[in-house]
Formats: structure tokens, C-alpha cells, sequence
């Protein structure tokens, strides 16, 4: 598997369409799926130049920092198996629920070893910001997430509730 992050470009609109609407259309057949990272499915991305400018937030304000986004490229296959964002700072929100990163992979590529992978291509990303100690939560059901956290180094700091849901937290320390 040889797998890349890529930003957001026109060089790969098919492959980020295709990926965005499997998984819009799995999310609308199991409405209890996750839709993380929550940056690919903020706006439609049928208008793929305000999709492009509104990916990622770049004027922090009302409760939102700075972040990347990224795609995640099979390149062997050349398709785009899932998505990561990073935060590039934790506000009070984030430091309690949503740490340094989002990431998902598409329905069709889920438990092939994809997540684990692009978790480490996303901590390189963070090293690059300059963001030494890095927070990721999972809900505490969600047994694959929890895998691939640890497997990038992850210690689970606590647990809590937030929504009726136990949410693990996790630091890896770069």
C-alpha cells in the first residue's frame, strides 16, 4: 500500500467526488454512522471551487482554530480511501472532545490497515506545525479507532462522557 496525504485540488476532483458521495450515501442508509473528519462534509462539494475555499478554516474566530485538511491517496489504486484534518491548536472544546485530528476512511476501504497508516502520515503533518504533543479521542465503543490511535503511540489520558457517550482521549507524545 502506498498511500499519500494531498490537499484539496482539482487534480483530484473525480477521486474526492467519488469517495465524498459513497460515503454520503452510506451515511444516509446508517444515520448512526460517524462522519468524521467533519472539514470533507461541512459543504457540497458539487461547487468544487467553494468546496476548495471552504475546506479548511484559515480565520480562527467563535470558537474555531486554524486547521488542514488532507486526502489520503492510495496511489497504487489511485483513489482516495479517506480524509484527515488537523487542528492546528486546542480550544477548551477540542482540549475536552475533539483533539488535534479528525480522520475517517471511506465505507468501501474501512478494516485494511488504511487508518493506521494515514495517522502516521498525519502525525508528520503535525510535526511540520510544530505541534509536539498531539490529542485524539474516539468514542470508547468504537474499538478500531482506539487500535489505530495506539498503534500510533497512543496513551489514553481518561475517559468521558459527553452526550450520553464515554469518549476515550488519547496523547501521542512527537
Amino acid at each position: 500500500m502506498k498511500l499519500k496525504l494531498v490537499k484539496g485540488d482539482y487534480r483530484y476532483k473525480q477521486q474526492i467526488i467519488e469517495m465524498i458521495d459513497e460515503w454520503r450515501n452510506y451515511n444516509a442508509a446508517h444515520p448512526e454512522a460517524n462522519t468524521s473528519p467533519y472539514a470533507i462534509f461541512k459543504n457540497d462539494c458539487s461547487d468544487f471551487d467553494h468546496y476548495l475555499d471552504n475546506l479548511e478554516i484559515k480565520k480562527p474566530g467563535k470558537g474555531l482554530v486554524a486547521d488542514s485538511t488532507y486526502f489520503c491517496l492510495d496511489e497504487d489504486r489511485n483513489i482516495m480511501v479517506g480524509a484527515i484534518n488537523i487542528r492546528h491548536e486546542l480550544n477548551d472544546y477540542l482540549l475536552e472532545h475533539g483533539g488535534h485530528i479528525g480522520d475517517g476512511i471511506r465505507p468501501s476501504e474501512r478494516r485494511k490497515g488504511y487508518a493506521t497508516k494515514m495517522i502516521a502520515l498525519g502525525l508528520e503533518e503535525c510535526r511540520k506545525l510544530g505541534i509536539k504533543r498531539v490529542l485524539l479521542v474516539c468514542d470508547k465503543d468504537n474499538i478500531a479507532s482506539a487500535k489505530t490511535i495506539m498503534n500510533n503511540g497512543g496513551v489514553l489520558e481518561n475517559e468521558v462522557v459527553y452526550d450520553g457517550a464515554t469518549e476515550q482521549r488519547y496523547w501521542i507524545e512527537l
